[in-house]
Parts: C-alpha cells; sequence; structure tokens
C-alpha cells in the first residue's frame, strides 16, 4: 500500500553547482538568460546561482561580469529566491577581511540574491552565528549546511548536537548536506530522522552528489524519511560527480506515493537547451556512475583527483595516483578527521602528493598545513589532530617564521586606497580584491556575447529545426532574414 500522497518541493542547482561540478564553473550569462524566465516558472524554492569561487573564473577566464550575471538574470526571475552559497571565507585558501566580507554580501543583496546558503569546513556554531548574523545584516535569509562526513567522530550523537545548534540560530532552513558523495542509502535512512528531531521545526533540505552513485537512492531514502525538500539539477548538468536529476528524482517519488511540486514539463526544454550548450561548447555531459567503495576510504573529491592525477603525470608519476589515495586514508585520520571540503580536502591531497613524491612522510609541509596545526583555521582542527604529526610540523624553522602572523584585517578605507580610486564603484572594488585591476579592465573591454545560450545562429537554427513540432522557423535580425520551411 503507497503512503499517502505528500508534497516534496525542489531548489534548483542547475546554474551553480552543476556548472562547478562538471564544467569547471564554465557556465556563461549568455547560456543562462535565454531559459532564466521558465526555470522561474517551475516553481523552485530557489536557485543557485554564485558563489565566491565564480568571481574570478568569470572575470579572469569567462571575461563575464558576474554582478550583471546575478542583475540580469533578477530581471528574468522575478519570482524565486536566488541563492548565494558561501563558505567560511570568500577566498578557500585565504582568510578574508570581515569587511570586505560584510560588503560582498550587501552588494550581491543589492543586485538581487535574496539568501545566501553557508557552510564551515568543521561545522563549527561559533562560525555559524557569525554568517548568519553579517547575512542578515545585508538583509539575506540563511539556509546552514550541516556538512556530512565519515569519521569515528562523525555520529548520530555528533550531528543531533550541531543541528540542535544551527536550530537555536534565526535560519530560514537547515540542510543535511553531502558534498562528497559518501552518504549510503543505511546511512540517510538512519541520519535524516535524527537531523528532524534536533531541527526543532525548522524546515530541512537534502542535498547530495552522485560521486559513488548512490545519490538518487540517498535521495529518495530522504524523502522518504521525512525531508520534504529536495537540491536538484537539470540534465546535463546533473549526475557525474554533481547532484541528482531533477527528472529522476520526481519519477521516483511519484512512484512512491509523493507529490512533486514543480513544473517539470515546463523544465524539459531547459534541459534540452543546456544539452545544446554542453554539445557546442564542448562541455562534458553528466551521467551516472558506477558505485566506487574505496571512495568511502579516501574521501577525496573528484575533481580533486583529477588535477591529481594531472599533476603527477606532468612529473611522470602519473602510475602513483593510487598511492596518494590510499596516503590520504592515513594524513586525514593524523589530521583529526577533517570533513573533506574546500579548503581541507586540498590541505590533506597536497600533503599526500607531497609525502608520496618525496617519499618521506611530512619531509615538506605547506603553509596552509602549518596554520592548521597552529589552530588558526579553527581550534577544534588544530586540537584534533595527532599530537606527534601535529608536533613535527610545528618543529621546523617555516612555523615559528609563521607563529606571529596573524588573518589580515583590511579595512574598507585601506582597500580602496590599494585597489579603488575615484570613480571605482564598489562592486567594481570587489572584482579588483578577487582579481586585479588589469583582470577586471580586461574583462570590461571584452566584446559583448549574444544572448542566444548556445554562442551562435548556426547552433539555434539547427536546433530549431530538430524540434519536431516546428513546422515553419522564421528568424529575424536588423541584417538577416531566414526563413525554413
Amino acid at each position: 500500500m503507497l503512503p499517502a500522497m505528500k508534497e516534496i518541493h525542489f531548489v534548483d542547482t542547475t546554474l551553480r553547482d552543476g556548472p562547478s561540478s562538471l564544467w569547471a564553473m564554465g557556465i556563461r550569462t549568455d547560456m543562462i538568460l535565454p531559459v532564466a524566465a521558465q526555470m522561474d516558472e517551475a516553481g523552485f524554492l530557489g536557485m543557485e546561482i554564485i558563489a565566491s569561487a565564480f568571481f574570478k573564473k568569470c572575470v579572469r577566464e569567462l571575461k563575464d561580469d558576474p554582478w550583471a550575471r546575478v542583475r540580469r538574470v533578477k530581471e528574468r526571475v522575478p519570482k524565486t529566491p536566488l541563492r548565494l552559497i558561501r563558505n567560511r571565507y570568500m577566498a578557500a585558501f585565504q582568510h578574508t577581511p570581515e569587511a570586505v566580507q560584510q560588503l560582498w554580501l550587501e552588494r550581491l543583496a543589492a543586485n538581487g540574491i535574496s539568501e545566501a546558503r553557508t557552510s564551515d569546513p568543521s561545522n563549527t556554531p561559533a562560525v555559524w552565528a557569525e554568517q548568519v548574523r553579517t547575512a542578515t545584516a545585508a538583509g539575506l535569509d540563511t539556509i546552514v549546511n550541516l556538512i556530512f562526513s565519515v569519521s569515528p567522530k562523525h555520529t548520530d550523537e555528533y550531528y543531533a548536537e550541531r543541528t540542535r545548534e544551527a536550530a537555536r540560530l534565526p535560519v530560514k532552513r537547515i540542510c543535511l548536506k553531502d558534498p562528497g558523495g559518501l552518504l549510503t542509502p543505511d546511512r540517510t535512512r538512519s541520519l535524516a530522522p535524527v537531523v528532524l528531531a534536533n531541527a526543532g521545526g525548522i524546515p530541512v533540505e537534502f542535498h547530495t552528489h552522485c560521486n559513488s552513485g548512490l545519490g538518487p537512492l540517498c535521495t529518495l531514502d530522504a524523502i522518504e524519511a521525512g525531508i520534504p525538500i529536495i537540491n536538484a539539477a537539470l540534465p546535463p548538468l546533473s549526475d557525474g560527480s554533481s547532484n541528482p536529476s531533477l527528472f529522476n528524482i520526481t519519477r521516483n517519488a511519484r512512484a512512491l506515493g509523493y507529490t512533486p511540486i514543480i513544473d517539470e514539463e515546463g523544465l524539459r526544454p531547459v534541459s534540452e537547451h543546456f544539452t545544446r550548450v554542453a554539445k557546442e561548447e564542448g562541455f562534458p555531459i553528466g551521467e551516472p556512475l558506477h558505485y566506487d567503495a574505496y571512495h568511502f576510504e579516501h574521501q577525496v573529491p573528484g575533481g580533486m583527483i583529477s588535477n591529481l592525477r594531472h599533476q603527477l603525470a606532468n612529473i611522470g608519476m602519473g602510475a602513483r595516483l593510487g598511492e596518494v589515495l590510499e596516503e590520504a586514508c592515513r594524513v586525514r585520520e593524523e589530521f583529526g578527521y577533517p570533513i573533506m571540503v574546500t579548503p581541507y580536502s586540498q590541505f590533506v591531497g597536497s600533503q599526500c602528493a607531497i609525502n608520496v613524491i618525496l617519499g618521506k612522510r611530512y619531509e615538506q609541509v605547506t603553509d596552509e598545513v602549518i596554520q592548521y596545526a597552529m589552530g588558526l583555521w579553527g581550534e577544534e582542527e588544530a586540537s584534533s589532530m595527532d599530537p606527534d604529526v601535529r608536533g613535527r610540523i610545528l618543529d621546523r624553522p617555516r612555523a615559528r617564521e609563521l607563529r606571529s602572523w596573524r588573518p589580515p584585517d583590511t579595512s574598507l578605507k585601506e582597500l580602496r586606497e590599494k585597489v579603488g580610486g575615484p570613480g571605482v564603484s564598489d562592486d567594481d572594488l570587489l572584482l579588483r580584491y578577487f582579481t586585479s585591476e588589469e583582470d577586471v579592465r580586461a574583462m570590461q573591454q571584452a566584446p559583448a556575447r549574444s544572448g542566444n545560450g548556445g554562442g551562435n545562429l548556426v547552433g539555434l537554427i539547427k536546433s530549431l529545426t530538430e524540434r519536431s513540432e516546428a513546422k515553419q522557423i522564421f528568424i529575424r535580425r536588423p541584417d538577416l532574414s531566414v526563413r525554413l520551411g
């Protein structure tokens, strides 16, 4: 007998997590605009659109103004809340001055963002509290990410306590987030009720990735456990190392007796659009992955594995990737089981590669690892380390040099004096902070792209001729008219 019909709602990740996972953040504004209004009509509770990592990529490589992206999408998406994603700091591997972070949030709100999904790589309640305070001050609603991990310390009791801490804050929702695709169906069934029971009535979202091949199954188990809000992406930006496909989840949820509150048919042309973009740009199309039991041991994210493979191959050590992943199991334990998300996954992965390449463990360490051991990334992180390994890291000349270092506390006045100038807006000031004055100028001087999404008129005509319902196609531009019948 099927359960009573229950409503399931969705947050879209097609425009942010999908490109981060599959397209190296290569999505451009002109790819988004043709379908933004259709996505607004679909009934999403929110749409992810931007993260701090996008700013450098947009300016330097894509020559695409991220502020203009937010504004132009918001013009086409008046109903659905647009969401930003933030970590402990704006720049993942650098401490960001508080004044700079606050200005960034204020300018995002001014340009059209209304929600901030916030993460701390250690689920630190004090950091959550500060992030909620700054987001609220900027006029943003906050969704706190409760990040899942697998280790002896990440128990049900741990997640119950952290959920209660999150529920004490003035947040819109709590999100059980599995960025590494580490949940299994069994663990989802045991953990989701714990989070729901300790959320104090605050709505809970569910967010997972498909690295292990189990993401869709875990999502359905989360739904059956009572989580009513699901994060999902549209093909071709779903599956692979991205989030589960919205179409897959709605089909299976409906078979289980649930009612997805989303206009699936209205979203199919959006999926077709991005598939066309992927083919024209040479971007990968997300496909379901095979189950990988070893992934749960080393926990190194898929994108990092690709980078490690490339870097090892460049120095003639491509066959030693397996050794690096095996070393990751040891280093993560010695570091106190950090959650393998940015920046800690990079700290662990880099150290593993150094240990394998040099053939002697901790012969060399990065400055970030020294700062981690010193407690500059969090006292919980440092105190959880293996004492012998921590002592070895700190007992070196470079560690003594870094003892006097403190995170920068640059004021906005100092920032304006350094990278600003007469007539420089706050938006451009922040773009210069992320990149440089030269990078921003090059972006602003780059030729404007058309808004057809695929990048060229030939691609648009080709896609239209493939639609069986079209008997005639008429395209008119100031310098061109085309009629196909």
